[in-house]
């Protein structure tokens, strides 16, 4: 185990931090830094997706979170964060650009209106087979007997600013955190170090981190959150463990046994989803408890100044 250097605190974790204190606008300096240190060019948040608003189910809202950013030629980037077991995850990655291009579109839009996507996938599980830990994939049209790549018309360039006909099409990002072996050796490598460990070392000074060392510590949560975010923790780390028991178990069982014991750890995993959503649902209703009192003392403080100030006329006008 990495020993930590004195100064240096675990913080929260990204994916946790996007859901809650990086929904706060002075604190998007930090997602502006990592997706900066990404794609090597200045980017701008412009808005975070409530989860409720585009998830498929109701545990997905803990597992994904989608933000839209542009950068200072508008063009749009997807962000999406998952951290289950999924074997479908590429077709979601395809389904979430789809979704991003879509919803920008206003029903009678020319074609001409629509904007390039990025999605960028910060994975936590085992994704395919490749031993690097950042890929990134793009489209080419390519000649099949020239085998020369299909450029855009001087016209075309003109318009879209842009070389080669893959560049009007979405490129993906996929961080796989497991593979990072640790050794920072650039800005994002700092991130990525970050992202696996919730730590940022003091030397760190990648874009955005500075921010993340103030903004992402554990004492910003309030008390429940902090048992929420806790409690998420403890299903991450279960999560984890079953899937581990079921990979090695999968060696030596036969194939009926490993579909049963996956259908198992999946019935669980959807359990302790529901039980979150509740908890969930339950600190929503009481922050809105908490904004009706803070309302209703509101309007009480209200009405007493006006008496008094009702009184304070009439003893004047008395006088």
């Amino acid at each position: 185990m990495e020993q930590r250097q004195t100064g240096e605190r675990v913080l929260i974790s990204f994916d946790y931090a996007i859901k809650r204190l990086l929904r706060d606008k002075a604190n998007y300096e930090v997602l502006e830094g990592f997706l900066s240190e990404l794609l090597l060019k200045n980017v701008s948040v412009k808005s975070i997706g409530e989860s409720e608003s585009n998830q498929e189910s109701p545990e997905d809202k803990y597992n994904r979170v989608d933000i839209l950013v542009e950068d200072e030629s508008g063009e749009i980037l997807l962000i999406e964060l998952q951290f289950t077991q999924q074997i479908d995850f590429m077709q979601r990655m395809l389904y979430g650009v789809s979704k991003a291009i879509t919803e920008r579109m206003v029903r009678g839009d020319d074609y001409i209106r629509v904007r390039k996507v990025y999605s960028i996938n910060i994975v936590y599980f085992d994704l395919g087979q490749g031993d690097d830990y950042v890929y990134h994939g793009r489209t080419h049209f390519m000649g099949l007997h020239k085998n020369d790549e299909l450029l855009l018309s001087s016209a075309q360039r003109d318009v879209f600013e842009r070389e080669t006909a893959g560049d009007l099409y979405p490129e993906y990002y996929i961080l796989k955190i497991n593979n990072f072996n640790g050794l920072a050796k650039d800005s994002l490598d700092e991130w990525v170090y970050f992202f696996k460990h919730n730590i940022i070392r003091d030397e760190f000074k990648a874009r955005g981190l500075d921010r993340a060392r103030e903004a992402l510590v554990r004492d910003n949560l309030t008390p429940e959150e902090q048992k929420f975010y806790d409690y998420l923790l403890h299903i991450r780390s279960d999560n984890l463990s079953y899937f581990a028991s079921a990979k090695a178990l999968g060696k030596e069982e036969g194939r009926e046994e490993r579909v049963k014991l996956a259908a198992e750890l999946e019935k669980e995993r959807k359990e302790r989803e529901k039980l979150a959503e509740k908890l969930e649902r339950e600190r929503k209703e009481r922050d809105e408890r908490e904004k009706e009192l803070e309302r209703e003392r509101d309007e009480r403080e209200k009405e007493r100044d006006d008496l008094l100030a009702e009184i304070t006329r009439l003893i004047q006008h008395g006088a």
